[in-house]
């Protein structure tokens, strides 16, 4: 949001320079705080955005440009350094400066994978992007028309060179990017809105105005039907914990559970551990003919482990006080191994997005992933609806055809059996 609302103020206004400088200092001290305390990739950014509005002449170096720095990265440090060293215990403590120094400087993000220098601008970008008019049509003609040509170019040019400087760095997340995509949304804006105003004198802009509609219609489709089921199957470990909580929770008074690697890269978060509670679980199950009536107060202790360390978990010791292991499918034999005991059970095993498979005519749909989301929001008739009006679509209008989210299995809950 912080880098959003600095590059709104800096959209070309009709309006006094000084005004603009103004703004212009305002959205300066925006993003050196958002990138001294949330990403430090916003730091090229700014540095980008810095030098493209010097050249221009719209800032001035001791006007705009130094206090905007200093106060922007005073007040950055303060904060960062100030709450995280206190929650870190470890003073003096700059998060984004330490990951920095990791990743970029110790070459450390290369681990995570690596992409060709082109990957922002052929695959990132499309699919941020998501309309295919937008980067075919849209941003182009904004930045070629000779009308606009001087607005567009002064929105897009500064994000263009900041993803192009970032595709230097090996490894690279669309998240790195994120930051661009309203410029270039509003550099496609600027093109259809000309399109479209202009649609009554040529043949070539009516035709773009259809496909501005349809696209818009496809891009809708496309996100609600496909990709929004997609994303919401995307984190098992989040639905695996909750599932765990279902399960166990009040089974007994102090549960250790084991949280596997991908569990913790798909939605486990502190935000879904049980709090501690307020009273430990105490139940007395009363008498057999029922005279005296079953007792029960307070709740469970959930105890969770995050441990990777390799060494650790080859010993006995640390899976003896294991009562629950959410791992993935091909580790259940690992588990058993390093325990040493192969009284293990499977509780549950969650699915997982494993792509989107094309249903053929005649083919009927698997997934439920669809009717999952729909029932949150519409409850069981919303799901007949969707059921009805999906059965009417392919049979009407793709003639069959239609896709659907993949699952497969993705994360194992175990229980160790005593």
């Amino acid at each position: 949001m912080p880098t959003t609302l600095a590059l709104g103020y800096l959209l070309p206004e009709p309006i006094p320079p000084e005004q603009y400088r103004k703004r212009a200092r305002l959205a300066l001290y925006l993003l050196t705080i958002a990138g001294i305390i949330f990403r430090s990739e916003i730091a090229i950014l700014l540095g980008v955005q810095t030098i493209f509005l010097f050249l221009t002449g719209r800032i001035r170096i001791r006007e705009e440009i130094i206090p905007a720095g200093l106060c922007g990265l005073l007040i950055g440090l303060t904060i960062t350094v100030g709450i995280d060293s206190f929650f870190w215990q470890q003073f003096p403590l700059w998060p984004e400066f330490a990951a920095f120094k990791f990743n970029v400087i110790s070459g450390q993000a290369s681990a995570w994978g690596t992409h060709p220098w082109h990957f922002y601008f052929t695959s990132a970008l499309p699919r941020l992007l998501l309309n295919p008019m937008t980067y075919v049509v849209c941003i182009p003609f904004s930045v070629l028309h000779p009308s606009i040509r001087s607005s567009s170019l002064y929105v897009v040019l500064p994000s263009i060179i900041y993803i192009a400087i970032y595709s230097f760095q090996p490894h690279k997340e669309w998240r790195f990017i994120v930051y661009a995509i309203p410029p270039l949304t509003t550099a496609a804006a600027i093109g259809s809105s000309y399109i479209w105003t202009h649609r009554a004198k040529t043949l070539i802009y009516r035709i773009h105005c259809l496909l501005l509609i349809l696209s818009t219609l496809f891009a809708f489709a496309l996100s609600n039907l496909v990709l929004l089921p997609a994303s919401s199957a995307n984190y098992p470990g989040a639905h695996a914990l909750n599932a765990l909580h279902r399960h166990a929770h009040n089974s007994q008074q102090v549960i250790h559970v084991h949280l596997g690697n991908l569990a913790c890269q798909t939605g486990v978060t502190r935000f879904l551990q049980m709090p501690p509670p307020a009273a430990p679980l105490f139940h007395l199950p009363g008498s057999a003919d029922g005279s005296v009536p079953p007792l029960r107060s307070g709740s469970t202790r959930w105890i969770y482990d995050k441990t990777e360390d390799k060494e650790r978990k080859e010993k006995q010791d640390f899976w003896s006080v294991i009562d629950y292991a959410l791992v993935e499918p091909h580790e259940k034999k690992r588990v058993i191994a390093l325990s040493r005991d192969t009284k293990w059970r499977e509780v549950d095993i969650v699915d997982g997005f494993a792509g989107v498979r094309v249903l053929r005519p005649g083919e009927a749909p698997t997934g439920h992933v669809e009717d999952d989301i729909v029932r949150c929001v519409l409850g069981d008739g919303g799901v007949k609806l969707w059921n009805h009006a999906r059965d009417i679509v392919r049979k009407y209008v793709t003639r069959g055809w239609w896709a659907e989210v993949k699952m497969e299995p993705k994360i194992k809950i175990l229980k160790h059996m005593r």
